[in-house]
């Protein structure tokens, strides 16, 4: 939990509960993301990988990996008192993208997860809350192995627009999670703001 619970003594309040995709391509830490932040023991659907999807999984760059997730992770974060986050993580592999409508229903923004080894990996996930008017951010997670790039070259190699928030973090530090989930409010809150001034003008 981040901030406290109401005071002792006060009436407990009743949050209002927001929903958040992780997105990004396949092993680039959505799993760990929500499981490093979750305050509830995270659901995961996580299968291991087989020889016969090995034709139709790309593993380079992440050879080491052994499981992927097929359905989605579900992990819950307070934020402060009144405000509950539900963190619904995405399946990373081309296959299992049919999940992603199901997913996004109802989502109030989303977070899309990218690794600078394979930039292009998050390519799909951005072009998708892009079609969809879904308001999201871009989260470099920064493995040890990975060359770090200035946030500006990145944002330039993913062509994002400038209103797109763009940050570093580690996904397996729930300090820097908070950081990034934070944010995806903040922007999702603003964009929202937006939309209903223009629909009164």
């Amino acid at each position: 939990m981040i901030f406290d619970r109401s005071e002792r003594g006060k009436p407990p309040v009743e949050p209002v509960t927001l929903k958040i995709l992780v997105a990004g391509g396949f092993g680039v830490g959505k799993t760990t993301l929500v499981g490093a932040v979750s305050e509830i023991r995270p659901l995961r659907t996580e299968e291991l990988l087989t020889e016969a999807g090995r034709p139709v999984d790309d593993v380079s760059g992440v050879e080491g990996k052994h499981t992927t997730t097929v359905a989605m992770d579900f992990g819950r974060i307070t934020l402060r008192e009144d405000l509950v986050l539900y963190l619904f993580g995405t399946p990373g592999q081309e296959r299992f993208w049919f999940m992603w409508d199901e997913l996004s229903e109802g989502a109030l923004g989303a977070v899309v997860l990218a690794d600078t080894r394979r930039l292009e990996d998050c390519f799909a996930a951005v072009d998708y809350f892009e079609r969809r008017s879904i308001p999201f951010l871009v989260a470099v997670n920064c493995f040890e192995a990975a060359a770090r790039y200035p946030v500006d070259t990145v944002r330039q190699a993913l062509d994002l627009d400038d209103h797109v928030p763009l940050l570093l973090c580690d996904a397996r530090e729930r300090e820097s999670v908070k950081e990034v989930l934070i944010e995806v409010v903040q922007h999702a809150m603003a964009h929202a703001a937006d939309r209903r001034r223009a629909a009164a003008i």
